[in-house]
Parts: C-alpha cells; structure tokens; sequence
C-alpha cells in the first residue's frame, strides 16, 4: 500500500457490521477481518446472530451483525463499543444503539428507511438520527440499494440479485475508510463464486463501487469531511498462520475432551450458527464421534 499524508492514523478500532439476516453482515464481517489479518493487525471478532429464527424482514428481531476489534498491538477482546457501525436497515441501527459510542460514525442505507421500514423497527418519528438522540454529522447517509441497483444494470440481473451485492458495496466503503486495498476481498469473492461467473462479477463492481463511492465523495463523517483512517499492521513474518474462531475452539476441545476421555461426542441442535461445529466434527470423521443435526424442528 502507498503511503500516504492524507490519512488519519489510529492505534485501534471496533466496527459493526450490521442488517437483516439476509444482508449477508457475517460474510462482508469476515472478509474485512481476514484482509486485516493479512495486512498485519491483530483482530478479535464477535458474531452476532438474530435473536430469532427466521424473523420477518426488517423487524427487530431479525437483526444479525458482526463486530470486528482490529489494532496495531495485540487486541483481546471484540471491543466493548463500536466506533464505526453499519447500519443497512433501520432496526439494524435501533438495536445496536446501546452498542456504540456517542461519537461513532454510523453509516445508513437510506434506501432502506422508508416509512415502512421504520414502522417495522418501531420508530415513532420519521427521523431516526434525532428520534436515537445521535450526532446527524456522524452519520454518513448513502443510497446504497440504489447505486447497487443501478450499477449492476449491465450484467441483467434482477432486482432480489441485485441488492444480494449491497453487502460488497458497504465493504467496499469501510475498505476505503480504513484505507485497506481490495485484493485480498477480490480474491475472496473469486474463489466463493468461481462457478457462478455472473454473480461474481457483480458482487466484484459492486466492491469497487463502495470503494470509488468512498473516495470520490470523501464519505467520511465531519464538516466538511475527512481523510480515512489507517490502522497500521505489523509486519509478518514468513509462515503458516490459522484464524481460530470461537466455533472452531469449540469444536476442537469437544473432540479433544471426547477422545482424552474415551467417551462417544454426540452433537444435536437445529441452530443454524452452531453449522460450523458440525462442519468441524464431519472434517474429522475419523475420531470417535456421532452426529446428529437438523435445520430447522418440524
């Protein structure tokens, strides 16, 4: 990455992802996290699942999100408060109010707050920012379906695929934010949708989009706004590293307590966010366990 005087340097920060569980926040959450570990920083992330299973679109309920901790030095903990959070939804927003800052910078989809969307989040007033009590110059306001929707016109897809994207269009602006490249993130989406030419395409300009949609209208929060933020990695050393994830360090010590103690591991649950648990013990189907896993209870 170049090195540039028109950036703001930070020791550390905390970013929320957040939306519908449709939005796609873990996915947009964990490739901003992985491209931060490559850059060098050290990251702690906390995902977020609705509080209810297939809860109606945009209600309270239905809120999923994803909070990464990345810095400088070693960092420990998810971060108790957020200092970016994005908000595609306006329930998205109202639920994590108590999970940010009074300064943070909040960015909105404000395609996704008509009156119907806020009377699904149960908002007493058309506005939003002032009806939560939060700073209108924090907030940086941008029409994301649309741009997405207008964007992606050429490669033919219809509306339902076309706002899929709006997740890559928000990265994209964060990437920007934090003056992070979008190699990795690209390489990312190259080898998710290697077999579905179209969707990759799209999900790819509507990356550089959000980023182009950064740079060009200098969307940070402030008047007149700002430069992005840089939060330095360290350098890395030549190696083979491992992301461990709280799923991952489950999985590994039920196997570990399973095989130290000569007892059979029996895993049942219909919760989609345990998916990974599973996924580990099938990876591993040659120690000693049993598996038993339903979607959805009938």
């Amino acid at each position: 990455m170049k090195e540039s005087k028109d950036v703001r340097r930070l020791e550390e920060v905390v970013i929320r992802f957040s939306g519908d569980s449709g939005d796609g926040m873990q996915l947009t959450g964990t490739i901003f996290s992985d491209l931060s570990a490559v850059y060098g920083n050290s990251i702690a992330t906390f995902p977020d699942y609705p509080a209810e299973i297939r809860a109606p679109q945009g209600t309270l309920g239905g809120v999923s999100g994803f909070q990464v901790h990345i810095g400088t030095n070693p960092v420990y903990t998810p971060g108790d408060f957020a200092d970016v959070l994005v908000a595609m939804n306006p329930a998205a927003l109202k639920v994590n109010l108590p999970h940010i800052r009074k300064d943070s910078l909040i960015i909105i989809d404000t395609d996704s707050f008509g009156e119907k969307d806020l009377e699904k989040a149960e908002f007493k007033t058309l506005d939003p920012i002032a009806e939560l009590g939060l700073n209108a110059d924090r907030v940086v306001a941008a029409a994301i379906s649309s741009m997405v929707k207008e964007s992606l016109q050429e490669l033919q897809l219809d509306n339902k695929a076309a706002l899929r994207c709006k997740n890559m269009f928000a990265l994209g602006l964060v990437c920007w934010l934090f003056d992070r490249t979008l190699d990795h993130a690209q390489d990312f989406i190259n080898k998710k949708f290697s077999k579905k030419e179209v969707i990759r395409q799209a999900n790819i300009k509507a990356l550089n989009d959000g980023y182009n949609y950064g740079a060009n209208t200098h969307a940070h929060a402030g008047t007149p706004f700002e430069m992005p933020y840089r939060v330095e990695g360290q350098k890395q050393e030549p190696g083979l590293y491992m992301d461990m994830s709280g799923n991952k360090a489950t999985a590994l010590g039920l196997i570990a307590a399973s095989e130290r103690s000569g007892l059979p591991l029996f895993l049942g649950s219909y919760l989609l966010p345990l998916q990974q648990i599973f996924f580990m013990n099938y990876q591993n189907i040659n120690l000693w366990v049993s598996k038993l896993y339903r979607q959805k209870m009938r």
